[in-house]
């Protein structure tokens, strides 16, 4: 038997299980604070016919970018810019060191990759470093700037874990402008004389709470400090907590603050809890997905092992299922995304590693079939759902 709650007063009744202990092997584990109860993280959507919707001062056509990249942005759909893009594409075209908070799937890689392409066509001189957290952000970062700089001749090299660094290797002799990676990867380049950051002008850190959450902030420390003392510095991050205040007070020179969250959880997220037995607990979630609504869903679990388990039980159920974790090497995740976004399968199994700023359009519904460790885990997975004005809904399995 199952019971879902329907109003979040009675969501007290059940302690969360939330909190514990997670190895990284970067910063040697981190502990997690224990909630209460998960009335402290669930809660209702709130209709999106309610937002007011966001005027832009500018429009893609009227910023003043060179005109072949305008042409790109254009032919790909974008028209009005959202809040971030509004706010950041001028203060990063004026030079200014910006940092912008902003929930998930605010169209920040758009903020930032267009006026730094512009850059670039002004000063074919300009290089730029690109951070990401994971290896699939700063691969959807790489794929977003070729988009956009299409047939512009500027050239990016992505460096990231899970792939050959030979082919790192030898890209990097090859000409190019842009440098995306993870800052493991592109610290253990700069280590091997791969490549110098001396006429490095710009760096982006994208998503800096979760790098620092990772660990990375010794990484990211060194391959800012091999840069010139004058560069431009963007700083992207979905929180601001006194750790992020620290770093962007010891890596960035009187910033433009931007700020255009909304608040911790996408308002267009329909939140719920379903209680369910152990035994029931794959029943239940095949008979949620096979119901035609969920025609896209990502589910989360805890450990890789546990989600290549959960995928090949609902493979044999007769279900279209991948899976990406730590498991799989670069290929495989790459391969189970693609498909994921094509439609070739319909559900997608991830640990939070592996999910991490994952831009995948139209997703119906978040499943916590096992529970985050963290408020900020819990946040980053339903924000997988309900992006770009569209609703959304998840759901979470309490035992």
């Amino acid at each position: 038997m199952y019971r879902k709650s329907s109003h979040s007063s009675r969501f007290g009744r059940r302690p969360s299980r939330f909190g514990g202990h997670r190895g990284s092997s970067r910063s040697g584990g981190r502990k997690h604070a224990s909630f209460k109860d998960v009335s402290k993280f669930i809660n209702k959507a709130t209709p999106i016919v309610d937002v007011e919707p966001y005027k832009p001062v500018n429009s893609f056509a009227s910023f003043a970018i060179d005109q072949r990249l305008k042409d790109n942005v254009l032919s790909s759909k974008y028209v009005h810019p959202t809040p971030i893009q509004d706010q950041a594409i001028p203060t990063i075209l004026s030079g200014s060191d910006l940092v912008g908070i902003a929930n998930t799937g605010t169209g920040k890689t758009a903020a930032f990759v267009i006026p730094l392409i512009d850059k670039v066509a002004r000063d074919r001189n300009q290089k730029i470093l690109i951070m990401a957290p994971t290896r699939e952000l700063a691969i959807q970062i790489d794929q977003e700037l070729r988009k956009f700089a299409f047939g512009m001749q500027i050239f990016s090299v992505c460096a990231v874990g899970g792939a050959p660094i030979s082919w790192q290797m030898k890209d990097l002799r090859r000409s190019y402008n842009f440098l995306i990676g993870t800052p493991g990867r592109l610290k253990d380049l700069l280590e091997r004389r791969c490549f110098s950051l001396d006429s490095f002008q710009t760096v982006v850190l994208d998503e800096a709470d979760r790098m620092l959450d990772m660990g990375f902030i010794n990484d990211m420390r060194a391959l800012i400090s091999a840069m010139p003392k004058y560069h431009q510095t963007l700083f992207f991050s979905a929180t601001l907590s006194a750790d992020i205040k620290r770093i962007i007070n010891e890596f960035l020179k009187n910033p433009v603050n931007i700020s255009v969250k909304t608040g911790d959880t996408a308002k267009s997220v329909d939140q719920d809890v379903i209680y369910v037995r152990g035994a029931q607990k794959i029943d239940l979630l095949h008979e949620l997905l096979i119901k035609p609504e969920f025609n896209k869903v990502l589910i989360f679990g805890r450990t890789k092992h546990g989600v290549e388990r959960l995928s090949n039980t609902l493979k044999e159920k007769g279900l279209k299922v991948g899976s990406i974790h730590g498991d799989k090497n670069h290929n495989q995740r790459q391969s189970s995304l693609r498909a994921f976004k094509d439609n070739i399968i319909n559900v997608l199994v991830a640990t939070d590693v592996a999910a991490r700023g994952l831009d995948i359009p139209n997703v119906t519904h978040v499943i916590n079939y096992e529970l985050p460790a963290t408020h900020e885990d819990y946040i980053h997975r339903i924000g997988r759902t309900g992006r770009a004005g569209k609703a959304g809904i998840a759901l979470t399995f309490i035992d």
